[in-house]
């Protein structure tokens, strides 16, 4: 059985919960969920696209066998409401940040309404759904997730492969959520210097280097990627003498 539910992102940082657990407990609500179900995600205001993809480990969980995940609440208050009722463990398959799963694509393809409450996705929108649950297959890919190393295209299908969160679309599109899209060493802003054709472009920058990060590494898209334009993230990864340079001695050398 296939599902769609809503989750609101402004609420719960569900990118961050996936990928340090693999899995979140959710309240089950009206739905009558079944274990293996398939379940997918739709994130509500401001995003508005279906962005993950879940099986469905476990079902009829009281609260004392549930993680606690408290941190991950950004409403507090909504927190609180939360402890109630049964709850299932949904396991992440897939995550994806693309535009074809959009509100307006997916009623162009079978959804009658924005998903609120638990839903059953017709035949022909739940192909729709698989046919672009892949980032391979998107329009939203920018040339920083494109480098020399031969492993550039790995994580951009992300299947809980911790230490390859930064190739993640989700990751990237998290961080820009949060710091904004200017970049971080030399603030350009690609929307005011070429208009339209440059709102929302940046490269995400991974502070600490992919070979240094071990599997058990929780990324913390705040604190360890950035945005940087392009020639910024090129210098970031320009080696002198064997070793590349740190963002605050770019930012150092830029200023000088």
């Amino acid at each position: 059985m296939n599902w769609i539910i809503s989750a609101n992102s402004s609420m719960y940082d569900h990118a961050s919960s996936f990928e340090h657990f693999g899995h979140v407990d959710w309240r089950q609500g009206n739905g009558k969920f079944q274990k293996n179900d398939i379940v997918y995600i739709y994130c509500t205001r401001p995003l508005k696209k279906i962005q993950y993809k879940c099986r469905v480990e476990k079902i009829d969980l009281d609260f004392s066998n549930i993680r606690n995940d408290e941190e991950y609440w950004i409403d507090k208050t909504e927190y609180q409401k939360s402890l109630n009722g049964k709850f299932m463990r949904l396991v992440l398959i897939e995550q994806v940040y693309n535009s074809k799963m959009n509100l307006e694509n997916l009623l162009l393809n079978g959804l009658k309404a924005a998903p609120q409450g638990p839903m059953k996705p017709n035949e022909n929108l739940v192909k729709y759904i698989e046919s672009n649950f892949n980032d391979l297959n998107q329009n939203d890919i920018y040339p920083d997730m494109v480098n020399e190393d031969s492993n550039a295209y790995e994580g951009l299908k992300k299947q809980v492969f911790v230490n390859k969160y930064e190739r993640s679309s989700i990751a990237r599109n998290k961080c820009i959520e949060f710091h904004g899209t200017s970049c971080k060493i030399c603030s350009l802003d690609f929307a005011k210097v070429y208009g339209e054709i440059g709102e929302g472009f940046i490269h995400v920058h991974h502070i600490i280097p992919i070979h240094k990060i071990g599997k058990e590494y929780k990324v913390n898209y705040k604190e360890d990627l950035i945005p940087v334009c392009p020639n910024c993230h090129a210098m970031l990864h320009r080696k002198v003498n064997g070793k590349e340079i740190e963002v605050d001695a770019l930012k150092s050398l830029l200023r000088n």
